[in-house]
């Protein structure tokens, strides 16, 4: 799908342009969503550059992200998608600045590019320039991911409380550790595709920082700064995030290995405990013929006694020592 929007009453008006049909020259913003080849080519004529492909725009080289061609600044991020889920998706999306427009090629719908649409056309932000609309777009992208990372990390900080809650605070079986490390463990996932998409648009400001050096306007190169101290905030944030995200990971596995340690402690000493009662069973119950204790006959309670008070001391030598 090509869209295009223009300038109309101090905003942009968005209009979707059919296959064959011809772009209009007054456009400033090229939106090009899973673009079938005849758009790609429709675009291409219009802007007298080649646009990079999918494969292009997923070479991992910083050179074949970030680059000056024809006349044009080629940026290429990783943008994420479905963040409101615990799946999120990300994907790369190229941002072209040339011939005073912005093209912006993308194989994925983040929220971003739609609030930020919308915003234009209703005219609650104010658009002259190709430069422009660029910035506000990646204004949105990061609040996006800041809303994101804020979100996450109260989940993080809920789910902190509910590894290490005291006994007495804690409900009889609140803890699913299982449970407690598979929520952990999208969150990481989540965290790690945040930090990496916010590295990728912080090189793509830093490019774009030193391509408009002495070229772009004031306005543009304030904002440039803005965003670059947002992202690195964010930076900070989700490594802070993924260091807790860390260490609630191990908690919870120490927290695991000492419930089974319990468990198996438990069991040891129930075997002690009836070690001694069954080895006097054991011996009592052998049949020789010649036994002194089978003409007993108080022989059956003195060994029932022997018995039990073999099996009751050593549980109350294990309480004492405050092993159970």
């Amino acid at each position: 799908m090509l869209k295009i929007y223009q300038l109309q009453n101090g905003g942009l008006k968005g209009a979707v342009i059919a296959e064959g049909d011809t772009i209009p020259a007054a456009s400033l913003w090229l939106d090009l969503f899973n673009p079938t080849l005849e758009e790609r080519r429709a675009v291409d004529r219009l802007m007298e550059m080649e646009l990079p492909t999918r494969a292009d725009m997923e070479e991992i080289e910083i050179s074949s992200r970030l680059y000056q061609e024809d006349g044009g600044t080629f940026m290429t991020a990783l943008i994420m998608s479905n963040s409101d889920s615990d799946n999120p998706t990300m994907d790369v999306v190229t941002f072209v600045l040339a011939r005073e427009r912005l093209i912006t090629i993308r194989y994925i719908d983040p929220q971003p590019f739609q609030t930020y649409a919308a915003r234009c056309e209703r005219t609650t932000v104010p658009v002259t320039k190709a430069e422009s609309i660029l910035m506000g777009l990646l204004d949105v992208i990061i609040d996006r991911m800041a809303d994101v990372l804020e979100r996450t990390g109260a989940e993080v900080e809920s789910t902190s409380q509910e590894i290490f809650a005291p006994e007495a605070e804690r409900p009889t079986g609140a803890r699913d550790f299982q449970a407690i490390l598979r929520r952990l463990g999208r969150k990481h996932g989540i965290t790690s595709k945040m930090r990496e998409s916010l590295l990728s648009i912080g090189r793509v400001l830093t490019f774009m920082t030193q391509a408009t050096e002495g070229k772009a306007a004031k306005d543009v190169r304030t904002h440039l700064k803005t965003l670059s101290r947002d992202v690195q905030s964010l930076q900070d944030h989700s490594s802070f995030i993924a260091s807790k995200l860390a260490y609630l990971q191990d908690g919870t596995l120490g927290l695991i290995n000492n419930e089974q340690n319990n468990i198996i402690k438990i069991m040891s000493v129930a075997a002690m405990v009836f070690l001694p009662p069954t080895l006097f069973a054991s011996i009592w119950g052998m049949n020789f013929t010649f036994m002194p204790e089978l003409h007993w006959h108080i022989g059956y309670p003195i060994a029932f006694v022997v018995m039990v008070v073999s099996g009751v001391v050593p549980y109350f030598w294990f309480k004492r020592r405050g092993w159970l």
